[in-house]
C-alpha cells in the first residue's frame, strides 16, 4: 500500500535538518524538543496542557488547544508588561512593581475592560479627584465657551 503526500515514499528522505525557532537539530542526536520551543513560545505549553487535563474542563483536549491558550496568555502578559513599563517610565523608576501594573492596566481601555473586577494587591488606588472637591473656579468651567477654556490651565486628572 502506498502512502501519498507525507514524505514516506522511497527516495524522499529529508536531507536538511529540521529547523525549530532558529535551532537546528540534527538527525543523529534526536534530542527531545519541547512543545514551547516548537511553537516559538516562552511560556510552557506542556504545563498548560497538564493543567487543562487535571482541571477536567473537557473530557478530551486536542493537541493544539494548549498551544493556542499559551499564545493568548503570552500575548496578554506582553501587553500588560508593556503598559506597566510605560507607567514605570512615567514615575521615573527602573523596576516594575504592582502599582505600575495596576496603573497601566487601568489606563488602557481593552485591558481595563478585561480586568475591570480585578483587585491588585499592594498597589494602592488609582489617583482621582472628584469634581466636588475641586476649587470653584474649575467647577464652573462647564458653562464657559471654548475660547475661555483654552486660556485657562486645566489640570488633567
Amino acid at each position: 500500500m502506498e502512502k501519498w503526500g507525507y514524505g514516506h515514499e522511497k527516495g524522499n528522505e529529508r536531507t536538511t535538518t529540521p529547523k525549530t525557532c532558529g535551532i537546528h537539530i540534527s538527525k543523529a542526536r534526536q534530542k527531545p524538543v519541547s512543545k514551547s520551543l516548537r511553537s516559538c513560545l516562552m511560556l510552557p505549553v506542556g504545563r498548560i496542557f497538564r493543567y487543562l487535563k487535571t482541571g477536567r474542563y473537557a473530557k478530551r483536549i486536542s493537541a493544539t488547544a494548549p498551544i493556542y491558550l499559551t499564545a493568548v496568555l503570552e500575548y496578554l502578559v506582553a501587553e500588560m508588561l508593556e503598559v506597566a513599563g510605560y507607567a514605570c517610565i512615567d514615575h521615573k523608576r527602573k523596576r516594575i512593581i504592582t502599582r505600575h501594573i495596576m496603573l497601566g492596566v487601568r489606563c488602557d481601555d481593552e485591558l481595563g475592560n478585561l480586568l475591570a473586577r480585578v483587585t491588585f494587591a499592594q498597589s494602592g488606588v488609582q489617583p482621582k479627584i472628584h469634581r466636588e472637591l475641586l476649587p470653584k473656579r474649575l467647577q464652573n468651567l462647564e458653562g464657559l465657551d471654548a475660547e475661555n477654556q483654552t486660556k485657562l490651565f486645566i489640570p488633567i486628572l
